[in-house]
């Protein structure tokens, strides 16, 4: 049975004159990206999709180089919408976020209801699925809120921020059976433990 890779981009320039969805990946989150296309488990990996934000084209362009493999954008597989506040500074982004999960069916502050982002997920999860023109293993390269919004949704639970991804700045991935949904495995660091990154 093939799987699907959901992938999270690692960490980013931040740089509040700069629209979030056109960040790049920092230095650390290239080197971090890199070492994740060199995995053995993605050697089966026939169709690749990313969202059209900036930060997870700079990772399917990462496994392109690796592995020779095109990829799709998708503007569907974008991160909740936060354009109605822009570039929110920490702590209060991080106040905010609470927010967003703890009342999924309210917009706050304008944003994309949490919601309406896992059901827009849910459905660009599906539609790459149904393009795949291989028949292999699929990697999807998206971000961290909506990553967490459609675990919450394989796992059959109800939206919630305790399905996070475990590393703040990114760079984590789980994995499901692409016909039954099952879950293969929760989030998990895109570099094994025993690899070294620059820093």
């Amino acid at each position: 049975m093939a799987d699907v890779f959901f992938v999270t981009h690692p960490e980013v320039v931040v740089d509040p004159q700069v629209p979030v969805p056109d960040w790049g990946l920092s230095s650390v989150g290239r080197a971090r990206i890199e070492t994740f296309c060199q995995r053995p488990e993605l050697a089966g990996v026939t169709d690749v999709f990313t969202s059209d934000e900036r930060k997870a084209m700079d990772c399917a362009e990462a496994l392109q180089r690796a592995c020779s493999l095109p990829f799709t954008t998708r503007d569907d597989l974008r991160e909740n919408d936060r354009s109605a506040t822009g570039y929110v500074a920490p702590p209060r982004f991080w106040e905010i976020v609470d927010q967003f999960f703890a009342e999924p069916d309210i917009s706050i502050l304008g944003w994309e209801t949490a919601r309406d982002a896992q059901a827009r997920i849910k459905a660009g999860v599906a539609a790459c699925i149904a393009a795949r023109r291989g028949a292999g293993d699929l990697v999807i390269f998206a971000h961290g809120g909506v990553g967490t919004l459609l675990l919450s949704d394989l796992r059959g639970e109800l939206i919630s921020r305790k399905h996070g991804q475990p590393i703040a700045g990114g760079g984590c991935y789980f994995t499901f059976d692409m016909a039954s949904r099952a879950l293969r495995h929760g989030w998990r660091d895109i570099v094994p433990e025993q690899a070294g990154v620059g820093s």
